[in-house]
């Protein structure tokens, strides 16, 4: 069984290992910040022999039509950069993503940390993080956040025991994964019927907010920067783009939880592509806040300073959760 300790010093703030230490200081360099990081030049590159299409998984968790109007101008912008037809796919839900990198069906996608980590697995290591968002404060990291209508007299944890919680999906770091392992190192079991009346999965961090202000469920947990106005939903994430698509008032809500800091979710390529292709797809996006801002601020539901490179290793205590997660489902089956 993985250490607990080890995982909650990477994602729950502890003190580091010196081994995490090391993959820290290892970080590569590059960001968006840096002075010498210009769009690459438009035209079709050696690796399109290769590549003759980029596919683009789109995670699932809001609704089909805001996901490709979110992404239909960097579709056009990648497209004309690179010379080559772009097409998205986006996916019902977390796993579909996941299972088109393992049918070699998509070429990149934007995931969450979990859902790195499960794509590592499900493709014996045959995918790779570029690069991850970067807050405004120069952090590489977000939280997950317990949420609650703010007139259901539910003000902390200890007010929903006895009450219902929604997941948002089961692939999703902060709207499963990161919760269930925080919850039971509080000593609060997390199965349906034991601390909580029942547990379910909203089919999305979107939908799982909405079940919430509908009264289907007491309380569910998603994503966000925690930064900046609590109002407009932060930064960045799920609250915030509820917010600007005018389906969410923030004090409608109320926080009832938050977990310590959780490393972004890396934009994800197969590691089977071709060494130019990769290198190009991250001098994009290292450029785009600069070049394009408001291209950048739609893909990433909010704005940060932009993006930073990262490694495998970042993301390896994921895989090893991952896997205790997988171990416990057997258990329970």
């Amino acid at each position: 069984m993985i250490n607990r300790r080890y995982l909650g010093a990477l994602v729950l703030g502890a003190p580091m290992t010196p081994a995490a230490l090391r993959a820290q200081a290892a970080l590569p360099a590059r960001r968006s910040l840096d002075a010498d990081v210009p769009m690459p030049a438009p035209g079709r590159r050696p690796w399109a022999a290769q590549v003759p299409q980029i596919r683009i998984g789109l995670m699932g968790g809001e609704n089909e039509a805001d996901r490709l109007g979110r992404y239909g101008a960097y579709r056009e912008l990648l497209e004309q950069s690179f010379g080559v037809p772009v097409r998205l796919f986006p996916a019902s839900d977390y796993a579909g993503v996941l299972q088109a990198f393992s049918a070699r069906q998509i070429e990149s996608a934007s995931l969450g940390p979990s859902g790195y980590a499960g794509a590592w697995l499900d493709t014996n290591g045959g995918v790779e993080p570029l690069l991850v968002a970067e807050e405004r404060d120069g952090s590489i990291s977000y939280v997950a956040v317990m949420v609650t209508r703010a007139d259901s007299g539910i003000t902390d944890l200890a007010g929903m025991r006895g009450r219902s919680l929604a997941w948002a999906d089961a692939n999703s770091t902060s709207g499963y994964l990161v919760p269930r392992f925080a919850l039971r190192r509080a000593g609060i079991p997390v199965e349906s019927g034991q601390y909580f009346s029942r547990t379910g999965f909203g089919g999305g961090h979107e939908q799982a907010v909405v079940a919430v202000l509908q009264r289907q469920y007491d309380a569910a947990v998603t994503w966000t920067s925690g930064q900046g106005d609590i109002d407009q939903g932060h930064t960045r994430g799920n609250l915030r783009a509820m917010v600007e698509k005018n389906m969410l008032n923030m004090r409608d809500l109320r926080i009832v939880w938050q977990s310590d800091p959780i490393i972004n979710g890396p934009l994800t390529v197969r590691r089977d592509l071709p060494q130019g292709f990769k290198d190009d797809l991250a001098k994009f996006h290292l450029a785009l806040p600069k070049t394009h801002p408001q291209i950048y601020a739609q893909i990433e539901r909010g704005s940060g300073t932009g993006y930073r490179t990262v490694t495998h290793e970042q993301f390896a205590f994921l895989v090893e959760m991952r896997r205790e997660e997988m171990a416990e489902r057997r258990r329970r089956s």
